[in-house]
């Protein structure tokens, strides 16, 4: 894999960071705010927001730039946008620059994912998107919990001039080692949107968003399940929560091989393994042991996801990858923000704290469902073979 998506990777591993640390540290932030904790959640949701925003807006206005000059631009105003927060005078304005923050984050990615397939041959393109995408995972396993532990220690806004560090190294790594591939090739907006007009792109979409909102289903509740179901203190949970990281990075190594050998089936393997892991934990969930490999499993079944989609509308995009590639973001957001909202409905219906798990299997069965068509759509579009003439 050329050393370029090393760059790539380090600014993956910022932005995953600054994206999931918020949780982490959301009582030191409310306490210094002078807010409520659901107040302070804002500063979440603020984030998310800019990320559905930001996608599609940032790269329809750049998309006649470099790749390369894209990259540094989205990288710049991330670390401007961490920068102003750490330093942020009250609630009002943290919230403006976490909306700031996450802005360049899905055109990051989409600009990140085009460039990184141009680096090496067709056959490892999903190979070296995932290898981008590492740095996402690795975030779950190393930056949260660090900079959780930064962030009680001395401060969360500790925590985000560091992820703004974070952001220039990225920055000075991309400078360095990506290559300079010029405007890209008859690349317009309309073209760029025109990519919309395929059922495919929809239909890729749509898997995102239900597909992966299964694993949001279960995650964004994962820590009262551990606590009150499977009784583990909370000092425990940190160390759970980087076993999922472990189990997001290991399946996202997979999705990324798989595939570049065998897309489609790939990927209904995976999306059927996550409606299965996650009606499993239903029950596991109730033992302690049981619990740590499932969430584990989580990890590993619903990060193979993201890789195979990445290259799967990529593919369906054509020569106009870049704004179906960063609305992909959009989608994992959307997903992330009706895992939680599907799952915290159920809990306050009263069906208990691991409902949220069939929330997140049904949620998996309807991305295979999506997946299924998808691929009958792909029989139907291929050329029907000619019958070879018998020798007179």
């Amino acid at each position: 894999m050329p050393i370029a998506l090393l760059a790539l990777a380090i600014g993956a591993f910022g932005i995953g960071t600054t994206e999931f640390v918020m949780m982490g540290v959301l009582p030191q932030a409310a306490a210094d705010f002078g807010v409520s904790i659901p107040t302070a959640g804002h500063l979440i949701s603020a984030y998310a927001l800019g990320v559905v925003v930001g996608a599609p807006l940032l790269t329809a206005v750049a998309v006649r730039l470099p790749r390369k000059t894209m990259l540094l631009a989205m990288m710049g105003l991330f670390t401007v946008g961490n920068l102003l927060f750490a330093l942020s005078p009250n609630h009002e304005f943290g919230i403006a620059f976490r909306f700031l923050a996450g802005l360049p984050h899905g055109a990051f990615f989409g600009a990140g994912a085009v460039v990184a397939s141009s680096l090496v041959a067709q056959s490892d393109r999903a190979k070296a998107v995932s290898m981008m995408f590492m740095g996402l995972t690795l975030a779950n396993v190393i930056g949260v919990p660090l900079g959780t532990l930064l962030g009680q220690q001395v401060g969360w806004r500790a925590t985000f001039g560091v992820v703004a560090v974070i952001g220039l190294i990225a920055i000075l790594g991309i400078q360095k080692l990506v290559p300079f591939q010029g405007r890209p090739a008859e690349a317009s907006l309309r073209g760029e949107l025109g990519a919309f007009r395929r059922p495919q792109v929809w239909l890729a979409l749509a898997i995102v968003t239900f597909g992966l909102g299964g694993v949001f289903a279960c995650l964004s509740y994962v820590t009262p399940m551990l606590t009150d179901v499977a009784g583990y203190e909370p000092a425990t949970v940190t160390l759970l929560l980087s076993l999922a990281g472990v189990g997001m990075t290991i399946g996202n190594f997979l999705g990324g091989r798989l595939a570049d050998r065998a897309l489609m089936p790939s990927l209904y393997v995976a999306l059927l393994a996550l409606a299965a892991v996650l009606g499993i934990f239903t029950l596991t969930a109730q033992v302690k042991v049981g619990a740590a490999i499932t969430i584990f499993a989580v990890g590993v079944a619903g990060f193979m996801i993201g890789p195979m989609m990445q290259a799967r509308i990529m593919e369906k995009a054509g020569g106009t990858p870049s704004l179906v590639s960063a609305a992909v973001q959009s989608a994992f957001n959307i997903a992330n923000s009706i895992g939680a909202y599907l799952g915290g409905l159920v809990i306050a219906g009263g069906l208990g704290l691991v409902a949220p798990n069939w929330v997140g299997a049904l949620l998996a069965v309807l991305g295979l469902t999506l997946a299924a068509v998808s691929g009958i759509l792909d029989r139907r579009e291929s050329p029907a073979p000619v019958p070879a003439l018998a020798d007179c």
